[in-house]
Parts: C-alpha cells; sequence; structure tokens
C-alpha cells in the first residue's frame, strides 16, 4: 500500500484508514499526480517540535511537516501532523475533529503536489483546495454537509 500511517509517542489510530486511503488517490488522481510512497505519522506536540526546531530552524509549534521526496508527477513524502494541534484547532476553529484531521492531512498531499502556504494568495489556493477535497471526502462516503 503507497499510503501508510504510523504513530510516534502517542496512542492514536486513525478512524477509517482504507476510506482515507482511498480518498488520498482520489485528490492525487484529480491533481494529475500519481503516488508512490506517503507515510503519515501522528505524534504529540513535543515530538513535532523536536523536528520543527532540528530540521527547520523553528521554534513554534506546528500541526503539519511535510518532506518531500517527489520526482516529477510521481509525489512521496513522510507528513507528520501533531494531534495535540488538530485537536487545538478544532476547539479553536469551531471545527469537528476528524474534519480537521482531513484538512491537514490534505494540507500535506497539497504540499507534495507543489502548492505553497507562504503568501497570502498562496494560503487563499490552497484553502480553496482543502475545502474542495474536505467536500470530496463527503461526497465519497456519503457525509451529510
Amino acid at each position: 500500500m503507497p499510503v501508510r500511517f504510523f504513530v510516534e509517542e502517542i496512542d492514536f489510530k486513525i478512524n477509517n484508514p482504507r476510506k482515507a486511503v482511498n480518498w488520498i488517490k482520489e485528490a492525487v488522481k484529480k491533481e494529475r499526480r500519481s503516488l508512490s510512497d506517503i507515510n503519515y505519522i501522528f505524534c504529540d506536540d513535543p515530538y513535532l517540535l523536536g523536528l520543527n526546531q532540528g530540521f527547520l530552524n523553528h521554534k513554534t509549534l506546528t500541526d503539519i511537516i511535510t518532506f518531500d521526496y517527489s520526482e516529477g508527477k510521481t509525489i512521496a513524502g513522510e507528513i507528520y501532523i501533531s494531534i495535540d494541534r488538530v485537536k487545538e484547532n478544532s476547539l479553536k476553529f469551531q471545527s469537528d475533529f476528524e474534519d480537521e484531521l482531513h484538512r491537514v492531512m490534505i494540507h500535506g498531499i497539497l504540499h507534495l503536489c507543489g502548492y505553497n502556504d507562504k503568501k497570502a494568495t498562496e494560503k487563499s489556493i490552497m484553502r480553496k483546495k482543502e475545502d474542495a477535497y474536505l467536500s470530496l471526502w463527503k461526497k465519497m462516503f456519503h457525509v451529510k454537509l
């Protein structure tokens, strides 16, 4: 399976991993990319902060760090997600935890597809893409909007 889920230093299990894999494959296809290996690693704030400091020289908490190993149109990478941040952001933005988790998961995929989010215009495009793929999840699995 080209998409795998791991945990580091937390007790967490993704709901419906098979659905998540199918959704990710569909999103990658819609982005006109092919899928190689994607590893999602779910962790806590201290673990992700250590990566952020060690690899990116950032001293702040973040919800996601994506390591891109893509070649051409074939995407591959490691996507580290802080479940602590996802929980806090779901409260902060008054969104469902699963929706926030899916948003962050697809955010990593979009980075692997070449999208950035440093500038306001890039953030806007990224948000629209995230929203579209959250809608795709709901459409694929008949979740009420």
